[in-house]
């Protein structure tokens, strides 16, 4: 029954506590490790190897130790110098890389367990590279044929619990994509790397360490251009042209159709034409209401780009932020492509929760007024086989960072508007002429009518801009033109966040390592 073998594995699914034996379950971090144990029993013992913290579960008939790795256990080695190299092996971290010294005691710990337990449960995230840690640890210290995979998209106690009884086998498909990206990245890089180092050495005998990458190299490519071409930038003058009219005592603005101008002669003309006018005639007056539906739920690219506009957090620090709020429980796992939410979710239980929480208890109050207790959510087009979109898990958040903070409350936020009726803006715009010269300006204006999601999420809202209604023929006196003179500008300095958007534009990386390499 228990046989399950790559490629023709049986689909077939067993809950942790039919199993006969002791059973090792591998945890992706500490937190995630105490999540599970609090989840599978409430009177788990702590014990502790070398200070690292590991949880013993024992019942009639089964022992269950949860214990964690700390990211990845096991890195790619060669003992063979120079290039090109295709030999290589799996190796502990801790034994080649000096900054994951601190990773030997928990791997010591995981092996410690392994050889006492008859079962292995790989509870890393379930995403590719937790595949990859959890599989590396039972491929060298258990046993694949009698390990298993427990799938959740967060740390909350009744997911965790429906996970444990619903184990499937190991998900080979992920854990053979995630080790052979990671072989494919280690063997380009080491021999690209070792090739422009000794490049360098033989041309000008400096020794200097260059390091390249499968991903890091083009976005590398793609900043130096851009870097490039703005340096090579000449800004050349031109010049913008606005009319000031008044209408019953009101002012109000309209710009020059064709702005910039390349030359202050065709600037001056425009003004004393417009002067000399002394009003312009309304050609075309438009007033239109729409509808904006409410934006999808997060997936973690959304949130990194809202994050980073809305809080100038870059998206390293969005997706590290998230990531502790997740091993908090107070949100869904973060790492998805997602912008659907769940069916199974109960969503009415996720208010009421929130709603114990004072700064979200009038909005709940009023989103379920609002939508008479419907609850059907906006989705994106995009999908993770994976993962749901992000989503609030409704417990009470405790002792929060002032940043940690932030990025909850725009995840709350995010998921209140999904299910908020769509906002009206009323949106107006004008088109004016001067009296035989023919020159156009046009005006606009926009007032939220209905605020709708926007009441929930008002990051998206407009600043009201308001223009007097207008008739066609109506001629409007000109109170005042002005020539403002200016230098066209380079392509903007590259944000971090918009090497994100360049990255997922051309699908290189993925949600995980993306923000890293950026840094």
């Amino acid at each position: 029954m228990y046989n399950w073998l790559k490629g023709g594995a049986a689909k077939t699914k067993i809950g942790i506590w039919t199993l006969k034996g002791p059973v090792l379950v591998i945890a992706e971090k500490p937190k995630a490790a105490r999540k599970i144990a609090e989840a599978l029993s409430q009177h788990f013992i702590i014990r502790k190897y070398e200070g690292v913290p590991y949880y013993e579960i024992r019942s009639t008939s089964l022992v269950i130790y949860v214990a964690s790795a700390v990211g990845h256990l096991y890195t790619l080695h060669t003992e063979h110098q120079g290039y090109p190299v295709f030999e290589y092996k799996w190796v502990p971290a801790h034994v080649v890389e000096e900054e994951k010294k601190y990773s030997r005691k928990y791997l010591e710990l995981l092996s410690k367990l392994a050889r006492e337990c008859h079962y292995y449960v790989n509870a890393c995230d379930y995403d590719i590279e937790g595949s990859v840690i959890g599989y590396l640890i039972v491929k060298f210290h258990g046993s694949e044929e009698r390990a298993f995979r427990a799938k959740f998209s967060s740390l909350v106690r009744s997911e965790l619990r429906a996970s444990f009884e619903n184990l499937t086998p190991l998900d080979y498909d992920m854990v053979e994509s995630g080790l052979c990206r990671h072989e494919l990245d280690w063997i380009w890089g080491i021999n690209v790397s070792r090739a422009l180092t000794s490049a360098i050495y033989h041309a000008t005998k400096r020794r200097i360490t260059l390091s390249a990458g499968r991903v890091q190299t083009p976005t590398l490519k793609y900043v130096a251009d851009r870097e490039l071409e703005r340096a090579l930038f000449i800004p050349l003058p031109q010049y913008t042209i606005t009319v000031k009219l008044r209408k019953a005592g009101k002012v109000f603005t309209a710009e020059f159709t064709e702005n910039p101008v390349p030359d202050i002669k065709t600037a001056s003309t425009v003004k004393s034409a417009v002067l000399k006018s002394k009003y312009l005639v309304v050609k075309d007056y438009v007033a239109e209401r729409k509808e904006y539906s409410p934006p999808p739920p997060f997936n973690l690219s959304d949130l990194q780009y809202e994050a980073a506009r809305i809080l100038g957090f870059t998206p390293l620090k969005t997706q590290k932020i998230a990531e502790e709020l997740y091993l908090e429980a107070l949100i869904s796992y973060p790492r998805t492509n997602s912008q659907k939410l769940p069916l199974s979710l109960n969503y009415e239980e996720i208010l009421q929760k929130l709603a114990r929480i004072d700064k979200y208890r009038s909005l709940v109050t009023r989103l379920l007024r609002e939508t008479r207790g419907i609850l059907k959510p906006v989705e994106g087009e995009k999908e993770d086989p994976a993962h749901p979109a992000i989503y609030p898990t409704g417990n009470t958040p405790q002792n929060l960072t002032r940043e940690q903070w932030a990025l909850y409350d725009l995840i709350v936020r995010r998921f209140l508007a999904v299910f908020a009726p769509s906002a009206v803006i009323l949106h107006t715009r004008a088109v004016l002429e001067a009296p035989s010269t023919g020159y156009k300006f046009t005006c606009s204006g926009v007032v939220v009518e209905y605020s709708g999601w926007l009441t929930y999420y008002p990051y998206h809202a407009p600043s009201t801009k308001i223009i007097p209604h207008l008739t066609r023929g109506e001629k409007v006196e000109v109170a005042g033109v002005a020539v403002r003179e200016s230098y066209t500008r380079p392509l903007a300095k590259l944000k971090k966040i918009d090497i994100l958007k360049w990255m997922e534009s051309v699908e290189i990386g993925t949600e995980a390592t993306r923000a890293p390499i950026i840094e």
